[in-house]
């Protein structure tokens, strides 16, 4: 053979080999997963130690120093810094001097956080960014990636410890081989480079790396692993803890313990599913307290719209202190100038009584729905958004179930508030219950708390917050909020036409009746998605919480069941 003939026959053969290489792309779309190497990687401890009036020095570690760096507070009566417009400290001296509390934010969670003084000049805590306090039960990340429409790279981290809310991933940006984008909800910064065969992905917080790891694609699906937590359940007198309750032994107060027993058996049994949480209050006193799958009560847990009763609670303290002067104020009255155009002749009318009992009239279910506000293609504020929905009924008439009533009831809070809504939150409701632990989400604003479901609360703080509605605003004698207006709270407005059972509604409370041994036991209740509950029972002296993980099941109402099946047998014996 010719030179001339080798050299095409050469030629193509690697032609051939490139175009069939071109032809089989690397994918890019779909499930990629990995292994984080430290599962303590998101558990922070800060540091702070005073330098001078307002100079501070700020370490932050996770087992590794991750930051430290000399900062400024711009308030010579608080601290208030900033690391990299990110990641915002608002903390202040407790009244002895042994502490520093107040709030880190990051993105839209207000972390809720308190460092107790080590060194004269020196104070350290813990800042848990994922929420769980004793690191993640499983190391398995998954990130799933897509191109939209317009051919744009987007990816989604999922966390193999489903005690984490989850991320919210936005503000794509693609350079090259990289894709960057960040949580908004704790304000993770996460960085993917997109390499042959793998993504080699990095989580920091603002320009700090936290930690990286190496994910390969999968068409098998993604099966999480997670590490059993040793727990055990039993019926025997909860803890004493030094957080307000009185503890009790269920049988001295007249509860059947052995229906509590069956229930442990049957969440262990996986025939009552997901289930974190269960806690019972009897006669002012905790009685029972279990806690599954790696939760514990340490570890705030999402509550959804349970939540909306304490930003009911909130309007109404707001009320007893004349900074809202009663719920027949209209909405706009406290609605920002640049906002009036929205109004017309029946949103004139909208009051916060209208508000509070989900009947504004306002297009919940669609124009002014939860999904459709908080929707990442909105190009509109959620405010906006809500304002510019139409009416679909007259206010005060119909009662329609909608996020965006309490949401409101938030901006028109924080239009008379002179302080941040968060600190009012803390100072009036959650301090005087001894609440520390938590953590508040903001709305679209980053600077506003979020009224229609944002708080993260621990079982054990919930059921206090059940406990004080029980007890006629009261918690261990001190009125926290006026008897008048629980009393208003658990009133029977109307009832909702748009749920299954047409329950009837207070104050951002549900109503509902259950049966047990022929007679009728009335219940006032806080529900969110998933099944998060405070069930009030007051006829029985008694307060029952559950948190569950039940979010895409259709099993969300299964606390209701456990109500029903196991607990008000105990209870009404």
């Amino acid at each position: 053979m010719k030179r001339h003939q080798v050299f095409f026959l050469v030629l193509s053969l690697f032609l051939i080999t490139s175009c069939a290489q071109k032809s089989t792309p690397q994918p890019i779309e779909g499930e990629w997963i990995g292994h984080l190497p430290n599962k303590n990687s998101f558990n922070f401890e800060v540091s702070l130690e005073k330098l001078d009036d307002d100079k501070l020095h700020l370490t932050l570690t996770n087992g590794e120093v991750l930051l430290e760096k000399t900062v400024k507070s711009s308030n010579t009566n608080t601290i208030e810094f900033n690391v990299n417009e990110q990641l915002f400290f608002n903390l202040k001296y407790s009244e002895d001097q042994h502490a520093l509390t107040g709030f880190i934010k990051s993105a839209r969670f207000l972390y809720h956080v308190n460092l107790p003084r080590t060194e004269s000049n020196k104070y350290v805590g813990d800042w848990n960014a994922f929420m769980v306090d004793n690191g993640l039960q499983s190391d398995d990340i998954m990130l799933y990636t897509e191109l939209t429409e317009a051919e744009d790279l987007v990816a989604y981290p999922f966390f193999g410890d489903q005690r984490f809310r989850g991320a919210w991933a936005e503000g794509f940006k693609r350079q090259r081989d990289t894709l960057l984008f960040k949580d908004g909800n704790t304000g993770l910064n996460f960085r993917a480079k997109l390499l042959d065969g793998t993504i080699e992905l990095e989580i920091l917080l603002t320009d700090v790396l936290i930690t990286k790891t190496s994910l390969t694609h999968t068409t098998e699906g993604w099966e999480y692993s997670s590490n059993a937590v040793d727990q055990s359940q039993s019926t025997d007198t909860p803890e004493q803890l030094k957080d307000g309750w009185a503890t009790a032994n269920g049988k001295d107060v007249g509860v059947d313990t052995k229906q509590l027993d069956r229930l442990i058996q049957d969440v262990h049994a996986q025939k009552l599913v997901n289930t974190h949480s269960v806690l019972i209050s009897k006669q002012n006193k905790l009685v029972f307290e279990t806690y599954f799958d790696g939760n514990s009560g340490n570890i705030p847990h999402d509550l959804r719209s349970a939540s909306k009763s304490i930003s009911s609670a909130v309007i109404g303290i707001a009320i007893d202190e004349g900074i809202i002067e009663s719920v027949d104020e209209t909405l706009y009255s406290f609605i920002p100038k640049e906002y009036q155009h929205t109004k017309d002749d029946q949103k004139t009318k909208i009051r916060i009584k209208d508000l509070l009992t989900m009947s504004s009239g306002m297009d919940v279910n669609k124009l002014a729905s939860e999904d459709y506000y908080q929707n990442p293609s909105n190009p509109n504020s959620w405010l906006q958004t809500v304002l510019e929905a139409p009416m679909v009924n007259e206010p005060g008439t119909y009662f329609d179930y909608g996020s965006a009533n309490p949401f409101l009831l938030g901006v028109c809070l924080n239009a008379r508030l002179g302080m941040p809504m968060e600190n009012y939150m803390h100072e009036k409701l959650f301090a005087p219950l001894g609440i520390t632990n938590y953590i508040n989400q903001t709305d679209d604003t980053e600077r506003v708390p979020y009224f229609g479901g944002g708080i993260l609360l621990t079982s054990r703080d919930l059921l206090k917050f059940g406990q004080l509605f029980l007890n006629h605003g009261q918690w261990n004698g001190k009125q926290v909020i006026s008897a008048e207006w629980v009393a208003e709270s658990f009133g029977k407005y109307g009832r909702l036409q748009d749920t299954r059972d047409k329950n009837e509604y207070g104050y951002l409370w549900w109503h509902d009746t259950y049966k047990v041994n022929g007679k009728a036991i009335a219940a006032v209740e806080a529900r969110g998605a998933g099944g998060q509950f405070i069930f009030i029972l007051p006829e029985l002296e008694a307060v029952v919480v559950m948190t569950s993980g039940n979010f895409r099941n259709r099993k969300g109402n299964q606390p209701r069941d456990i109500l029903q099946e196991y607990i008000l047998p105990a209870l009404a014996n």
